[in-house]
């Protein structure tokens, strides 16, 4: 990645040192799990989630917008029996906290029972919480924001082709949480994050066409800088001018690395342990099964340094470890937090997500596919027709039966290069084809939730003129 973008005129400051101090959320979750307890809850666990952010958004050179957010919330949740219920606040005042409790203990007497709910197994909770680097000492003030902004919407305004801005915008923020349980467990978390981002609109009249770029990271040191950013856009844009239509075929799809996470994504998806239990996923019955080609191997690891989803604990207070859920192409795990892992009879992966007004529920963290040996040049040499796809439209994938239909947009291959801009073609196939043929480049960055190198896919279906 490129230098810090905060290296310039209107330099960062620093974070009001009270935004770091989580003592008061862990002492409001400690006195709910109590009061639950007191209440007549068997178990009982408390969330406390800080949110604050700040952004900018200017169009033209002029600001558009300016807006900042701060904010704390509250969830309990109390187990009577194998009853369950989930209230959640954002103003706790006077005896508030009994009041809450004993509504929340209430509501759990009356639910129906679920032999799967549950807290943790003790055995099971993380002890010793791992430093992650999450956190930018460093917050950028107003000033900052839209200098960063303007300085992308500027670059993107210099790309010869360019006509208009769609848009520059800049943000960050901080999120975490505490988490306190009746067996033992209490631990917080906080991750900053910072984002630059530009949308281009390029030609003229009815030949307008529009890209974007964007960069996000908790530490304003590993963004792209603004520049980078609006030009890239800008390039995007101008190259998509002109498209063609093409004829429908059958030939060897590459996706770009900005959108060839999507196809993770969708096995993500699928292996959620809630899919799998109530039998809606189309790999329900595919675990320990060869998905992919030797090699391949997809993981999932929350404990990245400065990862753009890493964290210490999941939402059950469980301990977190990096999972290879495609290990040389086997498919080798579900995504599991305790609820799931009991109705399925295994243990809890560590993947229970949860907000203030919801029980927790299986999701994800930092994934990524990892690297091949060929280089995306070496990846496309030998295709004679195909397609680059560069932007996804839509959401056409059925997650039950894995039938794969997605608008696209990018460019035609001919001969191992890349010639002319394509738009408003469909491209089609299954995720069981589109899994056993793919074979990924050497080119893996990580800069999203779910990252990916540039793919190759044989024989998907281009729907055209």
């Amino acid at each position: 990645m490129n230098s810090s973008p905060g290296a310039a005129s209107s330099s960062p400051t620093s974070v009001d040192q009270a935004l770091f101090d989580q003592s008061a959320l862990s002492e409001l979750a400690q006195r709910l799990v109590e009061a639950a307890r007191r209440a007549g809850a068997d178990q009982a666990d408390a969330v406390a989630v800080r949110g604050i952010s700040h952004g900018v958004e200017l169009r033209e050179g002029r600001m558009q917008e300016s807006e900042r957010s701060e904010g704390d919330d509250v969830g309990l949740r109390v187990l009577v029996g194998r009853r369950q219920a989930v209230v959640s606040t954002n103003d706790i005042t006077g005896d508030g906290v009994a009041r809450l409790a004993e509504r929340a203990v209430a509501m759990a007497r009356v639910a129906p029972d679920d032999k799967y709910v549950g807290l943790a197994d003790p055995s099971l909770l993380a002890r010793d919480l791992p430093q992650l680097d999450m956190l930018d000492p460093q917050t950028p003030s107003t000033a900052e924001l839209e200098r960063r902004a303007r300085a992308a919407e500027e670059a993107a305004m210099a790309v010869k082709g360019v006509a208009k801005s769609g848009g520059a915008s800049a943000s960050s923020g901080i999120g975490g949480m505490v988490l306190v349980t009746s067996t033992g467990f209490h631990g917080a978390y906080l991750r900053s994050s910072q984002g630059v981002s530009m949308t281009a609109i390029a030609g003229e009249g009815t030949g307008m066409e529009r890209d974007y770029e964007y960069t996000t990271a908790p530490h304003a040191e590993d963004l792209m800088s603004p520049d980078t950013v609006g030009r890239i856009a800008g390039e995007r844009a101008a190259a998509r001018l002109n498209p063609r239509k093409v004829e429908t075929c059958k030939v060897p799809v590459i996706f770009d690395p900005r959108v060839a996470g999507s196809l993770v994504g969708h096995l993500i998806g699928a292996i959620n342990g809630a899919s799998i239990a109530r039998k809606t996923s189309f790999l329900k019955d595919r675990l320990g099964d060869k998905l992919f080609r030797d090699g391949i191997r997809i993981v999932d690891d929350p404990l990245r340094k400065r990862g753009l989803r890493s964290q210490p604990f999941d939402a059950e207070g469980v301990a977190v470890k990096p999972l290879a859920v495609v290990d040389d192409g086997v498919l080798t795990s579900w995504l599991l937090d305790c609820a799931t892992a009991r109705e399925l009879g295994l243990a809890t992966t560590g993947h229970a997500h949860r907000g203030v007004s919801s029980s927790p529920s299986p999701g994800s963290y930092n994934v990524h596919l990892e690297a091949g040996t060929l280089s995306p040049a070496e990846l496309i040499s030998d295709i004679k027709q195909g397609f680059y796809v560069t932007d996804l439209i839509g959401s056409g994938v059925n997650g039950v039966t894995g039938d794969y239909s997605r608008g696209a947009a990018g460019f035609w291959i001919e001969n191992g290069e890349c010639t002319y801009a394509v738009s408003e073609v469909t491209i089609a196939g299954h995720l069981f084809e589109i899994y056993k043929t793919l074979t990924p480049a050497n080119d893996l960055t990580f800069r999203y939730g779910v990252n990916a190198p540039t793919l190759r896919i044989e024989g998907l279906t281009i729907a055209g003129r």
